[in-house]
C-alpha cells in the first residue's frame, strides 16, 4: 500500500487549531490587543502588498521544520533515524556563504551547498546500510563531527554575505503569490515527494523495507540501496533548510545553525503519524507536524514564556497530540463511546 495523505495529518492540524484558539482567547482578555488588533496572534497587516503577522511568521519559519520532517519521514519509515540534520544544515550554510563571499555566482554556491548536504546524507546511508552501524550511532557521529566541519569551513567565524539571490531563498515573496518563499519551497517539496511515493513503486518499496526487512530482502528488494537513498534525501532536505536558515539572517553561523532541530524534526514526523517502528509513513502528517512545532514556538513567544520553561508546555502539547492520534488511544475511545 503506497503512502497517502492520511487522516493522521488531522491530529497535528487539530493541535494547530487548538493553539490558534488559545492565543485568540488570550488576546481577548481584558486589556489585551483584541482578536485582530496590533500585537494579536491573528493580526494581519499588509505592507507594500506583502502580508505580515504571527500567522505569516508561522508559515515562514515553520517551513524549516516542514522540510526537515519531509526528509526525515522516509528514513523513519525504513526503521532509521537521522540525528545529523542540524549539523548538515550548518555545513550547507557554511559552504554557500564561503563561496558567495569568495565571488562565486549563486547557482554555484547553492549547488555546492546542496551537493555537500547530499554527500553527508549518503555518508550516513553508507554507514547504516553498507557497514551495518546502528542509525542512532552512525548519525550521532556526523551530528558531532558535522558541527566541527562547518566551523572548519568558516574558520570558526560567522560569515555574513550580501547576495540577493541567496537572500531571496529565505526572505523572498513572489509577486504572483505573496507568501513566504520558504513556505512555497516546503509545499513544492511535499508535492514532489508525494508524487514520487504515490505514482511510482518507491513508496511500496520503502514501506516494505521498513515493515519487514528480511521479507523485502527475500523478495529481491534492494534494501541497502533504498536505505542509503533515504539518508541522501534527508541530507538534501537538510541542505535546503540550511540555505533558508542562512538566508534569514544573511549569514552562516556554524555554532548555532540547526542546533536541536533534529529533535524537532523527529517530533514532527512522529506526531504526524509515522511510527518509529517503520513500515508506514505520512508525508502530509509530517508537514503539518512541522507547522505544529513552529506554532508552538510562536505561541511561547507570544505568551512571553521564558526559554527555560518553554520546553515543558511544548512537550505537553506534543504528548497530547501524539496520544490522541495513537491507534490504541483511538480504539479505547471508540470502546468507551460504544458503551
Amino acid at each position: 500500500m503506497t503512502p497517502r495523505f492520511r487522516p493522521r495529518a488531522a491530529w497535528p492540524a487539530l493541535g494547530i487549531a487548538a493553539l490558534i484558539v488559545f492565543n485568540a482567547a488570550s488576546d481577548l482578555r481584558t486589556g489585551g490587543p483584541g482578536l485582530i488588533g496590533p500585537g494579536a496572534f491573528l493580526h494581519l497587516a499588509i505592507r507594500d502588498g506583502i502580508p505580515s503577522g504571527p500567522l505569516i511568521d508561522v508559515l515562514n519559519y515553520g517551513a524549516t521544520f516542514m522540510i526537515l520532517a519531509i526528509g526525515m519521514t522516509p528514513v523513519v519509515a525504513t526503521r532509521g533515524i537521522d540525528l545529523s540534520v542540524g549539523s548538515i544544515m550548518a555545513i550547507a550554510a557554511a559552504v554557500a556563504a564561503v563561496l558567495s563571499v569568495g565571488g562565486q555566482p549563486p547557482p554555484v554556491s547553492i549547488a555546492a551547498a546542496l551537493g555537500a548536504a547530499v554527500v553527508c546524507g549518503l555518508w550516513n546511508g553508507a554507514m547504516v546500510s553498507g557497514i551495518g552501524l546502528q542509525p542512532f550511532v552512525a548519525t550521532l557521529v556526523l551530528m558531532v563531527a558535522g558541527r566541527g566541519i562547518a566551523q572548519l569551513i568558516t574558520d570558526s567565524q560567522i560569515i555574513t554575505f550580501h547576495d540577493p539571490a541567496l537572500e531571496y531563498i529565505g526572505l523572498g515573496r513572489p509577486r504572483w503569490l505573496p507568501l513566504p518563499f520558504p513556505f512555497l519551497i516546503a509545499v513544492g517539496l511535499v508535492g514532489v515527494t508525494a508524487l514520487l511515493v504515490r505514482k511510482t513503486a518507491l513508496g511500496l518499496l520503502l514501506e516494505a523495507v521498513g515493515g519487514n526487512p528480511p521479507a523485502a530482502q527475500l523478495a529481491g528488494v534492494r534494501s541497502r540501496r533504498i536505505i542509503a537513498l533515504t539518508y541522501g534525501f534527508s541530507g538534501l532536505c537538510a541542505g535546503i533548510a540550511g540555505l533558508i536558515a542562512a538566508a534569514n539572517i544573511k549569514a552562516a553561523d556554524p555554532f548555532n545553525a540547526g542546533r536541536n532541530l533534529e529533535l524537532a524534526a523527529i517530533f514532527a514526523v512522529v506526531v504526524g503519524g509515522t511510527p518509529l517502528t517503520g513500515g508506514r509513513m505520512s508525508l502530509a502528517g509530517a508537514a503539518v507536524g512541522g507547522l505544529l512545532m513552529q506554532t508552538l514556538t510562536t505561541t511561547m513567544y507570544a505568551r512571553n514564556v521564558g526559554a527555560d520553561t518553554a520546553p515543558l508546555p511544548e512537550a505537553l502539547v506534543i504528548l497530547v497530540v501524539a496520544l490522541v492520534g495513537a491507534p490504541r488511544a483511538a480504539a479505547w475511545a471508540r470502546q468507551r463511546w460504544a458503551r
